[in-house]
C-alpha cells in the first residue's frame, strides 16, 4: 500500500512525525506537507504562481515540505511526488486541535482530505483535541493507533465521494471511552470580533467562543465531550437532497418552456 500523508500545521508538526511513524505498519508512506503553519487556511488552491517542494532529511519515511497549501500538498503529492498512479490512501494530520462541527469549513487539514477525494484517493482527516494552552502534553499514541485501526478496515470501503473526518480526545489510549459513529454538529460561535485599538484605523481580531454542553446528541461534539473518539463520514457532494423535491416542484412547475 501506498500511503500520502500531509497536513496543515506544518512539515515539523510532531502530530505528522507521529502519524507517518505509524503509517509505516501499513505500507510505504511519503510526507509532503506545508513548510510553514496553514491552519484555517479551508481549501484554498495556489493558481498563478509556481509551488516548490523540497526534501526533508532525517525522517524514517520520504518527506518532502512544500510552499503551497495542504490542497496543494495532496495534488504534487498525488501526481508527482509518489511516482506512477495515485496513492492509496491520504491521510491529513494528526492536526494539533479538534475538527468539529462548522469547523471543517475552514479547516486545511479537513481541506486536504476533500481534496484527495476529488482526485479519487481514499481519505482520512485526523484530529487531536488538545485544549490550547491548558494540556501540558499532546497524546499523538492515541491518534496514531486509531488511524492505524482505520486505514486498515475502512481503505477500500469508502464511497469514491466520502473520507472519514476523526477526532480523538487528548488521553492515553488506555483511557479512550471508545468510538462513536457521528454526525457533524452545529459550532455556533458568539463574539466573533475584538476590536484592536490602531491609532484612527478600525483593526478587528477576528475570534470567537462556543459552549460545548449545547452539542447536539449523536455530533462528532458530544462524542468529544464524553471522551470518546468521534468519527464522521462526510460527503464531498453538498448536495441538499431533501430540498430537491421542493425545488423542483415550484420552479420547474414554472418553467415558461
Amino acid at each position: 500500500m501506498r500511503i500520502l500523508v500531509t497536513n496543515d500545521d506544518g512539515v515539523e508538526s510532531p502530530g505528522i512525525i507521529a502519524v507517518a511513524e505509524a503509517l509505516r505498519a501499513l505500507g510505504d508512506v511519503t510526507v509532503v506537507a506545508p513548510d510553514g503553519d496553514r491552519s484555517a487556511i479551508s481549501h484554498r488552491v495556489t493558481f498563478g504562481t509556481e509551488v516548490e517542494i523540497a526534501p526533508v532529511t532525517g525522517r524514517s519515511v520520504p518527506t518532502f515540505s512544500c510552499s503551497g497549501t495542504p490542497a496543494d500538498c495532496v495534488v504534487l503529492g498525488a501526481y508527482e511526488v509518489c511516482g506512477d498512479g495515485l496513492p492509496d490512501l491520504l491521510v491529513s494530520g494528526i492536526n494539533f486541535g479538534a475538527n468539529l462541527g462548522d469547523d471543517i469549513n475552514y479547516s486545511g487539514t479537513v481541506a486536504a482530505a476533500i481534496e484527495a477525494a476529488i482526485i479519487g484517493i481514499p481519505s482520512i482527516a485526523i484530529s487531536i483535541a488538545i485544549r490550547w494552552g491548558k494540556d501540558a502534553q499532546a497524546h499523538w499514541e492515541t491518534a496514531s493507533t486509531l488511524v492505524l485501526q482505520l486505514a486498515r478496515e475502512w481503505r477500500t470501503r469508502l464511497p469514491r465521494t466520502t473520507f472519514l473526518n476523526v477526532n480523538v480526545p487528548n488521553v492515553a489510549f488506555e483511557e479512550l471511552r471508545g468510538i462513536r459513529v457521528t454526525r457533524q454538529g452545529r459550532k455556533r460561535y458568539e463574539e466573533r470580533l475584538i476590536r484592536v485599538p490602531d491609532g484612527n484605523s478600525a483593526a478587528f481580531r477576528i475570534t470567537g467562543r462556543y459552549d460545548i454542553s449545547t452539542a447536539g446528541t449523536g455530533t462528532d461534539l458530544e462524542a468529544i465531550r464524553e471522551g470518546y473518539a468521534s468519527v464522521t463520514p462526510i460527503s464531498i457532494d453538498r448536495t441538499d437532497a431533501g430540498l430537491l423535491p421542493l425545488l423542483r416542484a415550484e420552479l420547474e412547475a414554472t418553467n415558461p418552456n
